[in-house]
């Protein structure tokens, strides 16, 4: 007879991530953020890793979800993407990263802002969505993050396009919003949200 799994397998915390913007330095262009084209172009923000490991110290999984539609769109290769991933995770203590390589008309669950890539780590790996996190700079990801039932950290770079919906707090970096995610950890859930 078949047993569910046990508790401490249900029951894990994640921080969701996107990767261009977040992680790495997005190339922006007319005020819109474009994802590195190569390897050269690969640059890890000032305060990612330092953050990073704060919040894999504190037993929280860290799990990035990319949309790379430029491969569906034939402007970059798959091969590119997964080398610049790979590079990424040498520098990075990340556990998973998860592409979605489609263009919204695909219709695929899981590029964002639908969930699939949050949903299917959740599944896998034994998440507890509520206890978890999102963290992203375009409001594609906070509504990914709202989807999969996550709270959800906005990144504000000022680009030219608007939040489509409310995050639970707005920051200017991955290191505040570290900062944010373990106040919130250590039992200051009334905090207020940076939102204007």
């Amino acid at each position: 007879m078949s047993q569910s799994a046990p508790d401490q397998y249900i029951h894990q915390r994640a921080v969701f991530l996107d990767r261009d913007g977040v992680l790495v330095r997005a190339m922006i262009r007319d005020g819109k953020p474009y994802p590195p084209v190569g390897l050269d172009d690969l640059e890890i923000l000032p305060g990612v890793a330092d953050a990073l490991w704060r919040l894999h110290e504190a037993g929280y999984l860290l799990i990035v979800v990319t949309n790379q539609p430029d491969v569906a769109r034939g402007t970059q290769t798959q091969a590119m993407v997964e080398a610049q991933n790979a590079a990424m995770r040498v520098i990075l203590p990340l556990d998973d990263v998860r592409t979605c390589y489609h263009t919204d008309s695909d219709g695929c669950s899981c590029r964002k802002p639908l969930p699939g890539l949050l949903l299917a780590a959740a599944q896998e790996c034994h998440i507890d969505l509520a206890s978890s996190y999102m963290v992203g700079d375009r409001w594609r990801d906070v509504e990914a993050g709202l989807r999969a039932g996550c709270k959800t950290i906005f990144i504000n770079y000022d680009y030219r396009e608007s939040l489509r919906c409310r995050p639970h707090a707005q920051v200017v970096s991955l290191a505040e919003a570290a900062d944010w995610i373990l106040t919130q950890r250590h039992g200051y859930s009334d905090r207020d949200s940076d939102w204007k």
